[in-house]
């Protein structure tokens, strides 16, 4: 009882990483459903697990941008405002960071350089988090003339977004920011860009 805020996630579960989805309370925070597998007819399962007069009373529900969540929880709770947090939208981006990063190599390589040889934390990790050493290595990286430092910028500048309070600012900065990564000739930044603005409310 009492379901306002709920969330659809994957958790892994005792050793390995097996992650299954799982429907859970966000304020009374414990779990409400688990399924074996992410597949639209295992979500649907999930919600089918809530009754529907706690479905309908439902005020928002946090997930990532994956279309069978969405398409799941429409039909289930129609009324519920779909959020995508912080978290779920890095995560999109660091994703495509890391596609750019992983193809630049085999280029340098043939050009005859190493540069990006065991720095792939550097790009997915937190520079607030980073080590003194991690800290060092990227300083020795020409990042500027890197396909990955282009994308990794335009991941960090994102972080900005949040900062906003007002709808008309954060729109105004969103509107720079796809202009940027789209022209940015990333293909994976320009796909995750393109996710983001079909997301916006």
């Amino acid at each position: 009882e009492g379901l306002r805020y709920a969330g659809l996630d994957e958790k892994s579960f005792g050793k390995g990483h097996d992650y299954v989805p799982v429907l859970h309370d966000l304020e009374g925070r414990r779990v409400l459903e688990v399924v074996p597998e992410r597949t639209r007819e295992a979500t649907d399962t999930l919600w089918a697990a809530i009754p529907e007069p706690q479905r309908q009373a439902i005020d928002a529900v946090a997930m990532d941008m994956w279309v069978p969540y969405l398409e799941a929880t429409h039909v289930a709770a129609p009324q519920a405002l779909i959020v995508h947090d912080q978290f779920h939208c890095a995560k999109e981006l660091n994703k495509a960071v890391d596609l750019v990063r992983r193809a630049e190599p085999r280029v340098l390589k043939a050009q005859g350089t190493e540069t990006l040889t065991k720095t792939r934390y550097l790009w997915l990790k937190n520079p607030s988090n980073w080590t003194d050493r991690q800290r060092e290595r990227f300083q020795t990286l020409k990042v500027d003339a890197l396909k990955v430092g282009r994308a990794w910028a335009i991941q960090e500048a994102f972080a900005d977004f949040w900062d906003y309070r007002y709808t008309a600012s954060a729109n105004k900065f969103f509107d720079r920011w796809y202009v940027w990564a789209t022209h940015s000739r990333r293909p994976p930044i320009i796909a995750a860009a393109k996710t983001h603005k079909r997301h916006l409310p």
